[in-house]
């Protein structure tokens, strides 16, 4: 089993990527890959709604939301990071959510989901709750912890310095495998996922 960590801010070794560490270091005791993704600090463009991906199963603009949606069609299950910005996650975190989402979203159905955040003091639940979203309309289980999943800290070091903060992550990373074993066991005993209905309807009609 292999859980992708992808990390939205735009430094690689950051506050985002020291709660990272810590789901995963608690993935590894419990013997779940993982890889992690690195969005990076290029120009991400958004999405333009052209609606080509519905037709080539890919999104028009070839760069790294492409080539994470093929690592996502294998994956087991997900972890995304991002630092707070004025009470919202990074504008490039978004931006690769709604382009992976709108044009992969089969590739994340029904596989397990967590978010962290890091922040200096606040604004973290409202970002929580934005990158929540996405698995909720996507059919994906959403991973809990003990507290809200968060990181206090302006720089790696100090995150170290969060105790709570790194036992949260931790129980991410534990309670992400007991619930990726937990769908194994029930594949193997013949347990598949449901078939959702899909149906759209306007206001106006």
């Amino acid at each position: 089993m292999k859980v992708l960590l992808v990390n939205g801010s735009s430094r690689p070794e950051g506050c985002t990527n020291a709660a990272l560490r810590e789901v995963e270091r608690a993935l590894h005791k419990e013997g779940i890959e993982t890889e992690t993704v690195f969005i990076g600090n290029e120009a991400l463009p958004d999405c333009i709604a052209c609606g080509k991906c519905r037709e080539t199963g890919s999104c028009v603009f070839g760069d790294v939301v492409n080539d994470f949606v093929e690592k996502a069609k294998t994956a087991d299950g997900f972890v995304f990071g991002s630092p707070v910005y004025y009470a919202h996650p990074s504008g490039r975190l978004l931006t690769f959510m709604d382009r992976a989402f709108y044009s992969g979203g089969s590739a994340f159905a029904f596989k397990p989901a967590a978010a962290v955040l890091s922040a200096r003091r606040a604004g973290t639940t409202a970002s929580f709750d934005v990158i929540n979203k996405y698995f909720t309309i996507a059919s994906m289980p959403v991973v809990s912890s003990t507290y809200w999943n968060h990181v206090y800290g302006t720089q790696p070091e100090e995150v170290a310095e969060d105790k709570e903060g790194l036992m949260t992550m931790a129980n991410i990373g534990k309670n992400m495998a007991w619930i990726l074993k937990c769908i194994e066991l029930g594949k193997q005993n013949g347990l598949e996922h449901p078939v959702n209905e899909k149906l759209r309807t306007n206001f106006t009609r």
